[in-house]
């Protein structure tokens, strides 16, 4: 029942986006991920409109670093989640830049950046917020409804890294140094321009 109601919920988001799909498993090797996989292609059949494709955790996790445009949305346990996550990460260029949710069947969820903690920077200014705004981007879209909303806390956070403000975890040269609440007071501006 569990592994149902998260593959719908996966085709609903894929739906809302590019419309692919991709599970990843370990079918080969763990019973667990054979029922996952046989549910997942049997409830495809009631998302004719997604694109579905199935990896081990093995060769997805290559492919994700390898051409990671290819994949839109994936959908997997919560084991291998966890680690393709932070592998994505990576390619952002910081763990900070990630958020994450939780939802329920009724799109109640929760909503929080992929990362710890961190209380070896905390109250330091040296906290990437990127991550906790793009959560509560995720608060609007999926819990709130409010797509119009997500849509202006992610086009204010893309337009500040796009005009070079970065906190310390994604400073290159030719860029600007900000610090957190820097950093938020950037996105915050960005999102008042679209009113």
């Amino acid at each position: 029942v569990q592994i149902e109601r998260i593959v719908r919920k996966a085709f609903t988001a894929a739906r809302g986006r590019r419309g692919k799909l991709c599970l990843v498993d370990k079918a080969n090797v763990l019973e667990s991920s054979r029922l996952w996989r046989k549910l997942f292609f049997q409830l495809a059949e009631d998302y004719p409109d997604v694109e579905v494709s199935a990896l081990y955790v093995d060769n997805a996790a290559m492919q994700l670093i390898r051409r990671p445009f290819d994949f839109d949305c994936i959908v997997t346990s919560n084991l291998f989640g966890d680690i393709l996550s932070d592998e994505a990460a990576v390619l952002t260029g910081s763990i900070g830049m990630l958020p994450s949710a939780s939802l329920d069947e009724n799109d109640r969820g929760i909503y929080e950046p992929i990362h710890g903690s961190a209380p070896d920077i905390a109250g330091t200014g040296k906290a990437n917020p990127i991550g906790t705004i793009l959560s509560a981007a995720m608060l609007l879209r999926y819990s709130l409804k409010e797509e119009l909303a997500a849509r202006c806390v992610e086009t204010a956070v893309y337009a500040a890294v796009q005009k070079g403000y970065r906190t310390a975890d994604i400073y290159t040269d030719n860029t600007t140094l900000v610090n957190t609440k820097e950093m938020e007071k950037v996105i915050i501006h960005e999102m008042q321009t679209f009113r």
